[in-house]
């Protein structure tokens, strides 16, 4: 569901710049920075690089048990648990690209002003198991933005951190089976 959500939000920003830039490639990547031995990505270069920086169990203030009833039968199922993403925008132009840079991160962050919700209705191509996605500028103070980009390459890179909400699994494990409660019917005398 995770890769869906994120995969789902690339494709509309990437198809957003292409139209806008009058592009023919796709100018929005799923990926790390770096690889794994600390090497630039190599299809990173040019690019907005969409990268999933923590995932965050949201706790919803009330949850109810699922509880299903039919044929003399009730079962109680797992409580769906949501989820929040953290995705990093970031422009991954170099050099004398820079400027070009600017111009594309610029453009996600007006993208996502606009559009910071995707549902089916907006979104047709949105997967029927995800209901909305919901973006909101998350705000770093240069501290914790110093650690977050120690933690993803050293090095910074014009970007914009999103909150996603809403990501729910819902495995629809059923936890008990019990006859269905039924309520005693009075006698009908004659």
């Amino acid at each position: 569901m995770i890769d869906t959500a994120i995969s789902h939000i690339a494709s509309e920003l990437n198809q957003h710049l292409k139209r806008s830039f009058d592009l023919s490639e796709d100018v929005v990547v799923v990926s790390n920075l770096l690889e794994q031995d600390g090497s630039v990505a190599p299809h990173a270069n040019n690019k907005i690089v969409v990268s999933l920086v923590n995932i965050e169990k949201d706790s919803v203030p009330f949850q109810q048990q699922n509880f299903a009833s039919g044929g003399g039968r009730s079962i109680v199922a797992s409580p769906p648990l949501y989820f929040n993403l953290y995705l990093m925008f970031a422009s991954y132009f170099s050099g004398s690209n820079y400027q070009e840079g600017l111009k594309f991160i610029s453009k996600t962050i007006s993208y996502f002003q606009g559009q910071g919700v995707f549902d089916q209705h907006n979104s047709p191509g949105l997967d029927t198991k995800i209901n909305k996605l919901i973006l909101d500028i998350e705000n770093l103070d240069m501290q914790n933005l110093s650690s977050l980009w120690g933690m993803l390459s050293g090095k910074y890179l014009p970007s914009v951190l999103y909150k996603v909400r809403m990501v729910t699994y819902d495995s629809g494990a059923v936890k008990k089976q019990a006859p269905a409660l039924t309520r005693p019917q009075p006698s009908l005398s004659h």
